[in-house]
């Protein structure tokens, strides 16, 4: 069966963001850059970066790069990821933090995905599989 979120080969890449509202940021950037070591150091991570905004201060981002939404859950089961880096990313404003790649543009060309969510993923919840497959959205 052919998966249409799979690019010569590969799945679609996946990037989780979360933001962080900060007080100080000369004691949380050394608690970042540990608590995201472990999670960048993970099978399918393909690099992770810490930013700030530029016209907010107190407004940081976390960003780690995945081959695929896979690979980050499997990181996320690691002994140290779980001890480590989910109790400092749980820190961030509660907001959607994960997101699957649909267009990248890079100097080696451009890569256009089709969504790996099945068609019935906004009205089957967890546990309530309708099917044992359910194709990707048109």
């Amino acid at each position: 069966m052919a998966r249409p979120w799979v690019h010569n080969g590969r799945m679609s890449p996946f990037i989780s963001l979360t933001r962080h509202s900060v007080t100080d940021i000369t004691t949380w950037l050394p608690v970042a850059r540990e608590a995201l070591a472990p999670l960048a150091s993970q099978p399918g991570c393909l690099g992770s970066e810490i930013g700030a905004a530029i016209d907010d201060p107190s407004l940081m981002i976390v960003v780690t790069h995945w081959e695929s939404v896979g690979a980050y859950r499997r990181a996320l089961s690691a002994f140290d990821v779980k001890a480590q880096s989910i109790p400092f990313l749980s820190t961030a404003i509660d907001e959607p933090s994960a997101f699957e790649v649909l267009h990248r543009n890079a100097p080696d060309g451009t890569t256009d995905y089709t969504s790996a969510r099945a068609a019935d993923a906004d009205s089957v919840r967890l546990g309530e599989s309708a099917g044992e497959h359910i194709p990707p959205r048109a």
